[in-house]
């Protein structure tokens, strides 16, 4: 493979299999992840209760057992359209895209153990998509202003590093560019974080210095003060946690730093009167923490993902951003072989394939970059040569 497909597939699958790990500690604390599962989750493991069809509050979906959720869905989603334009996407493209792709196509929905639209298993906020852009006729720039602010726009915006590999900030402004049609504050200054993190992990040579330094070059209020204090917090830890009494206590620093921007509160089901709202000062949980764990455990894919599974809270995504980082840095060997093979049987998804038609697309875009930037120089030197007359 080529460098830019071995790194779309390691993103691609290095999120998903963070996602599907993820997803069978949701919502949970880590005291409540260790009861259940008799000590640390160390791998794929089954549904919280055995009788989830009926069991609230995941009913009806299946979690475990190594199916994706709806964070690799929507990548997927936006992989598809990133491959019939072959080029940078927008909050139009989202509109003219993406939405159609949401309640026009079943497919495959592993939670759901059948077929149907995406629409029926995204939550709320990513419902807001559908609703302001296919019903409400809003301009796609603004559509996501008074969405429920969360971590819904950031879960997918990985294929959005990829397609401006190497370049953080362009990353960032095309993330948060589409991002307006669905998030708004500080959870569309996630997506544009995330994506600039991915673009960083994937130039070659890079390493986990330079992520940070994409990551705080571009952030902006309390996004950017969430970051810097778990940068700071965890700059002290000696080396990666080596005992599960390690990794108890990296879970506790991490969340004690990182609570005070949080909205959501102490209680992740029972969320405080001001959680998901605008706000300068906070910053989704998610991002924050997965860049913590990420710092802690020196960039190591393994470590990193499971280290988000079992902080719970919402594990998955935190699984997410901590897997594509780390898999962008250390390319397609690092995501265990075991654990993807799994998943993919499970989900009935071939994600590395999704990998490689993101690199397809990726491959044209930057192409045309390279065209636009050569043309850039050339106008850029006459205007400097220019006689004034």
């Amino acid at each position: 493979m080529s460098w830019l497909e071995d790194r779309s597939v390691a993103v691609i699958t290095g999120a998903a299999v963070g996602d599907a790990l993820g997803g069978a500690t949701e919502g949970w604390t880590p005291e409540q992840i260790e009861e259940r599962h008799g000590g640390r989750v160390r791998g794929i493991v089954g549904p919280w209760y055995p009788n989830w069809q009926d069991a609230r509050p995941i009913a009806p979906y299946h979690k475990g057992d190594g199916h994706i959720t709806d964070d690799t869905l929507m990548t997927r989603a936006l992989v598809e359209v990133y491959a019939k334009r072959r080029a940078h996407l927008d909050a139009y493209a989202m509109a003219e895209d993406l939405v159609p792709l949401m309640i026009g196509e079943p497919r495959w929905i592993p939670e759901l153990e059948s077929t149907a639209l995406l629409l029926q298993r995204v939550f709320l906020a990513e419902k807001w998509l559908v609703a302001r852009l296919h019903y409400g006729h809003v301009d796609p720039r603004e559509a996501g202003v008074g969405n429920v602010v969360n971590c819904g726009a950031a879960m997918y915006a990985a294929p959005v590093g990829l397609a401006n590999a190497g370049d953080p900030r362009g990353a960032y402004a095309e993330a948060i560019d589409l991002t307006g049609a669905h998030q708004s504050s500080y959870g569309r200054e996630a997506a544009g974080v995330f994506a600039a993190m991915v673009a960083a992990s994937v130039a070659p040579g890079a390493t986990l210095d330079d992520v940070v330094t994409a990551a705080l070059d571009v952030a902006h209020d309390g996004t950017a003060a969430a970051l810097r204090a778990v940068v700071d917090a965890v700059d002290g830890w000696p080396e990666p946690p080596g005992t599960d009494d390690e990794e108890r206590r990296l879970a506790r620093l991490v969340r004690e730093v990182v609570a005070p921007y949080d909205s959501v509160g102490p209680e992740y089901r029972q969320m405080s009167m001001d959680a998901r709202r605008p706000s300068r000062t906070k910053s989704i949980e998610e991002l924050p923490v997965a860049l913590g764990l990420l710092l802690a455990h020196r960039g190591d894919y393994r470590g990193a993902v499971l280290a988000a599974v079992n902080y719970g809270r919402d594990a998955d995504s935190i699984a997410v951003m901590a897997g594509a980082v780390a898999a962008g840095l250390g390319g397609s060997g690092v995501v265990p072989a075991e654990w993807l093979d799994e998943v993919e049987a499970a989900s009935k998804m071939d994600v590395r394939e999704t990998g490689r038609l993101m690199a397809s697309a990726a491959t044209d875009i930057l192409r045309a970059d390279r065209e636009r930037a050569l043309s850039r120089l050339t106008a850029l030197d006459a205007v400097g040569a220019g006689d004034p007359a």
